[in-house]
């Protein structure tokens, strides 16, 4: 496993299922049935992943899923358990906007997109998904958003400004 540049607890780890699917593969032998994982990965601290995993039976798609998730981490800058600015993230057909709110809002958001922000732990944030709905092509434009973060302090050093 490559060296991330941030610190995680791997034990502290906690996952999310947000999608199972039966996938099903038509042969001259008749319907070959086997499963879809998409899971979500995440410590509540800003460090969050996800992974697919396919597999002829659930729990197997799961861990495949889980080990892939673990693989592909980012952290993300979280200030006042919301995000530092407004980000939009685009994968394929879907959009996601992501907009920082105030204490007690909550996390304003639905399936797929909830899951990876309640892992990353997210509390206050307010969402929008744009365009496709479907729960793997919003989870990544969810991620690609994430990605675009920056803590303030890295923006100013970019500026070069104290």
């Amino acid at each position: 496993m490559p060296k991330k540049n941030f610190d995680y607890n791997p034990d502290e780890l906690k996952e999310k299922i947000v999608e199972i699917r039966r996938v099903t593969k038509v042969t001259a032998g008749g319907r070959r049935f086997s499963f879809s994982a998409l899971v979500v990965v995440g410590d509540g601290k800003g460090v969050v992943g996800y992974g697919h995993g396919k597999a002829k039976e659930v729990p197997e798609a799961i861990r495949k899923a889980v080990e892939r998730a673990k693989k592909n981490l980012i952290k993300i800058p979280i200030e006042n358990n919301t995000i530092p600015y407004e980000v939009i993230g685009e994968f394929g057909a879907g959009k996601v906007l992501l907009k920082p709110a105030s204490e007690g809002t909550g996390t304003i958001a639905g399936g797929a997109v909830k899951d990876v922000l309640e892992t990353a732990g997210i509390k206050n944030i307010l969402t929008k998904c744009i365009g496709s709905k479907n729960a793997h092509n919003s989870l990544k434009a969810t991620f690609e958003g994430l990605k675009k973060l920056k803590y303030k302090k890295e923006i100013l050093k970019e500026r070069g400004l104290e």
